[in-house]
């Protein structure tokens, strides 16, 4: 791949790398927090082992969005990162399931702060014409960490114990602070910070002009929450032993077309590629619904991977089309909003209805592609 100048900048590949730690760092622990849910003795409410994390995530994001046009990228990236550096280390003490989903929720303000941050300062620093494509590197410097660390937690818990892997977790962390500790901020007259900044209103909450890409992503995300719910327990269901192994698969296939998909959506439009895109996640989760063998889960999870590849970096990048100079922290926390209550919604409703029940994996995955419908339909028929 030939490097440009304009795209492939110290300061670009210096998030990226961020964001490759910041994400292995609360992806390294997912796979093995059912099991830790089960030995604490809460494993019938499951699903709020995601949920909870994505509503602090969704409280904050006002708060992440005015700061980041407010105070600076930088400084709300590592705000974010901070708080997954501080849960990790406090996970090992937890004694209960009420102290457990306390740290959930807490963990949550961690992506509340650091995707808001990380888009802004990526639309500062690379092309306009180029932003499909540097949402594609970006998020394959995400996926690299979501689909190494999952697969190694579920090699390290067993062996080393839960404690070793909560540790881990937070040295990611921080050296994903060190890293946004070398960059320079990107803001122009940033302002110092004030008391004054946790007001906020209801304008600093949503930003009309990215409201047709935030509904299609509300949509598209409930699967995602979906899976990071019940997919280690439907893993070993069918006779996938390690519980992250079946992450590091669609994470895989994933990282495979980002950059392709965001070179296509400079080129063909974000509205072609993304239907494309949802299409074929539709179609993942009807085979993951009919999966069962390890062999059928693999090829679903690939074309599930594949799906999120497309829209990732196609969305993302429509969202910061749409956003003004001015307001982007604000557009990229409606953005990111809709995308935490997504996971969340499918999170919460996949854990309620599964129960620890195997016969509702089926319907659970078959109401993921309803979902996912619904939101294709968006795209289509909506056309502001």
């Amino acid at each position: 791949m030939r490097l440009n100048p304009g795209l492939y900048n110290k300061q670009f590949l210096l998030l990226c790398s961020s964001s490759f730690l910041f994400f292995g760092s609360f992806n390294l622990i997912i796979p093995e927090l059912p099991s830790f849910l089960d030995h604490l003795g809460g494993g019938e409410h499951k699903g709020l082992i995601i949920s909870l994390f994505t509503v602090a995530a969704a409280i904050s994001r006002p708060f992440s969005g005015k700061w980041t046009d407010k105070i600076g990228r930088i400084k709300v990236m590592i705000i974010g990162v901070s708080v997954s550096f501080v849960v990790g280390l406090m996970y090992p003490w937890v004694l209960s399931v009420w102290g457990f989903f306390m740290l959930r929720f807490l963990h949550g303000f961690s992506t509340g702060f650091k995707p808001p941050g990380t888009a802004a300062y990526t639309a500062d620093v690379v092309p306009a014409n180029r932003r499909g494509e540097a949402m594609g590197i970006l998020g394959v410097s995400a996926s690299l960490g979501m689909a190494t660390f999952p697969a190694l937690g579920g090699l390290m818990a067993p062996v080393l114990g839960w404690d070793v892997m909560f540790y881990t977790s937070s040295f990611l962390a921080l050296l994903s602070i060190l890293v946004l500790a070398g960059m320079r901020e990107t803001l122009k007259n940033p302002e110092p910070f004030s008391l004054r900044l946790f007001k906020v209103s209801w304008r600093d909450v949503i930003e009309p002009r990215v409201m047709t890409p935030s509904l299609v992503l509300l949509f598209a995300a409930m699967p995602f929450g979906i899976i990071l719910t019940i997919m280690p327990d439907f893993s070993e269901h069918v006779g996938f032993a390690n519980k992250g192994a079946i992450f590091t698969v669609f994470m895989i296939s994933s990282i495979m077309v980002r950059v392709f998909a965001g070179r296509l959506s400079d080129r063909l439009g974000r509205r072609v590629v993304l239907a494309g895109g949802l299409a074929t996640m539709i179609f993942a989760l009807i085979l993951i619904s009919f999966a069962n063998s390890v062999e059928f889960l693999i090829l679903g999870a690939f074309f599930f991977g594949l799906a999120n590849g497309f829209n990732s970096p196609t969305i993302m990048a429509w969202a910061i089309d749409l956003a003004d100079d001015e307001h982007r922290g604000r557009a990229m926390s409606t953005f990111f909003l809709f995308l935490e209550f997504g996971i969340g919604l499918g999170a919460f409703s996949s854990g309620t209805i599964f129960r620890n029940d195997p016969e509702m994996f089926q319907p659970i995955f078959l109401m993921g592609a309803g979902m996912v419908t619904v939101g294709l339909l968006i795209l289509l028929y909506l056309r502001k």
